[in-house]
């Protein structure tokens, strides 16, 4: 996973790609061949995730999108008891790269915040689905998760953004 990590961020760095004009090869890039898209998952357009289960939605930034932020080194997470609603921000994520605003790809209530976040940042590097997972909601619409791509769907959309750049 570290040497994936590496090589990933390495071709980021150097804006390497493995794209292909040519009718023979196929397209793709390095970045997404070590990007991880987890079946089970729902995916937001602005790269959360949301694993639902029961009356729980535990969600997180997709492997896709800690691999372009780079090295993670704060997280800002809301309070339990609060709300989020539906792709609107709830907490930022600081790499050495830059900071990013992540949104909730569902509205309900926070149940659980990911605490140990705090104190190791990085985790949503080395483990964006399950160690990573940043909130744990009580979804107020169950009906939005459909509004959001399966696993097949976001991975065509992050290779057809990848490709854009």
């Amino acid at each position: 996973m570290a040497l994936a990590i590496w090589a990933s961020s390495t071709a980021n760095a150097l804006k390497i790609s493995c794209a292909s004009k040519s009718h023979l090869a196929p397209a793709y890039s390095l970045s997404r061949c070590f990007s991880t898209v987890l079946n089970g998952l729902k995916y937001a357009a602005s790269h959360e995730w949301v694993k639902h289960e029961g009356s729980v939605a535990t969600i997180g930034i997709s492997d896709h999108a800690q691999d372009h932020l780079g090295e993670v080194v704060f997280v800002e997470l809301p309070e339990t008891g609060g709300s989020v609603v539906q792709g609107t921000s709830f907490g930022a994520v600081e790499s050495v790269k830059a900071t990013s605003d992540v949104y909730s790809p569902i509205s309900g209530e926070v149940i659980e915040v990911n605490t140990k976040l705090t104190e190791s940042p990085g985790t949503i590097n080395s483990s964006p689905y399950e160690e990573g997972w940043m909130i744990k909601v009580k979804p107020s619409k169950p009906a939005e998760l459909e509004s959001l791509m399966g696993p097949t769907e976001y991975t065509k959309f992050c290779e057809e953004a990848d490709a854009a750049h």
